[in-house]
């Protein structure tokens, strides 16, 4: 029987918006927990071509991408990132090593997310050479995790096959 992750929108109505952005940072984080595991690392550092990235490639980059912008832009906590060595990373830790790094940033990021107040989400920032907002930090990262998001899974797919699909929505499944 294969396992569903969390899904935001199952929760119920939200009380803010920083409580649906850490649960959906909490989706994708399930969904790629689900992808890669199984993954050998021969898998998760597959690359379809040099101008493509891999799960492993992708997932130090969501690593990085979301302590710059949520533990660093807007829980000032202090990070040094190396953009480039994410996309070219190879063979630096297999999918349960560097799927439990990846969890620990979401976790912390929700932490920070969580509890943001108001002025927090109107409060100036500059990150990474843009000059935002609080809210626009929050809304960057969540879309961001969701785009490579769908990029991981596609990936995961490609290597699972029909034995072993990926079904996030089966309540859907009769639609």
């Amino acid at each position: 029987m294969s396992r569903t992750p969390s899904i935001a929108l199952s929760g119920g109505r939200a009380v803010s918006f920083p409580e649906l952005a850490a649960r959906y940072l909490e989706e994708y984080r399930g969904k790629i927990e689900i992808a890669i595991e199984g993954l050998s690392e021969e898998q998760i550092w597959w690359r379809p071509n040099e101008s493509s990235n891999s799960i492993g490639n992708l997932l130090l980059h969501l690593e990085g991408n979301l302590s710059l912008w949520v533990l660093g832009g807007l829980g000032r906590i202090a990070y040094q990132r190396d953009r480039a060595g994410e996309f070219s990373a190879d063979h630096q830790g297999d999918g349960r090593i560097l799927g439990a790094r990846f969890a620990t940033v979401v976790s912390g990021s929700r932490a920070v997310i969580l509890a943001l107040g108001d002025e927090d989400l109107v409060r100036d920032l500059e990150i990474q050479g843009y000059e935002v907002d609080g809210l626009s930090a929050v809304m960057h990262a969540v879309e961001h995790t969701s785009y490579h998001t769908g990029q991981i899974v596609w990936i995961a797919k490609r290597f699972r096959g029909g034995g072993h699909p990926l079904e996030f929505y089966p309540q859907h499944r009769d639609e």
